[in-house]
């Protein structure tokens, strides 16, 4: 009997010392100010993008799409994104434009896997016999993306699991990219 007493009393001393050392760690810490906490939060921001450009034979199409990311830390990166594009063809032309919202994750240094949403206004000309048709939606895209980083610039493919042949502004549900983050 005197042995577990002498044991819980040990238990008991020890839990009080680690509880000080806690607490006092925790009464060390600065309160961090409006201002230290603002340029801590843009410190984390990156900004960048994507620029797309295709020549083909009477073909052309380009994209400019910039984007903010917020590095919540060397793993897990959020942020929102613009799209614009162009493409035409010898009897077509479209225009789109739109918003992103856009989730990275780095499991390791140089791999990136990320999830997109993309919602895109797409106006489409057709000119037929001498008339022109044109078509209005909205389409939205889910991208899930494999990259490869090195340095600032990813460099990899994603895939559209909404892509619907008759709606998107892309041609293939596949798409290679190339971003740049400063």
């Amino acid at each position: 009997m005197v042995r577990s007493t002498n044991l819980a009393g040990k238990c008991v001393y020890c839990c009080l010392i680690v509880i000080l050392f806690l607490n006092n760690n925790l009464y060390s810490q600065e309160m961090a100010t409006p201002s230290q906490l603002e340029n801590t939060f843009w410190d984390s921001v990156r900004f960048g993008g994507s620029l797309g450009l295709n020549f083909g034979n009477g073909n052309f199409t380009g994209i400019v799409a910039p984007s903010a990311i917020y590095d919540f830390n060397q793993i897990v990166s959020t942020g929102i994104g613009l799209t614009g594009a162009y493409a035409s063809q010898s009897r077509f032309n479209a225009t789109s434009f739109g918003g992103s919202v856009i989730t990275m994750v780095r499991p390791v240094r140089f791999l990136q896997l990320s999830a997109e949403f993309e919602e895109l206004y797409i106006t489409r000309n057709y000119k037929l016999d001498g008339r022109t048709l044109q078509e209005q939606d909205w389409v939205p895209a889910l991208w899930a993306g494999l990259g490869f980083s090195t340095g600032n610039v990813i460099t990899g493919v994603r895939y559209n699991l909404l892509h619907d042949t008759n709606k998107s502004f892309y041609s293939s549900a596949f798409m290679p990219f190339v971003s740049v983050y400063f």
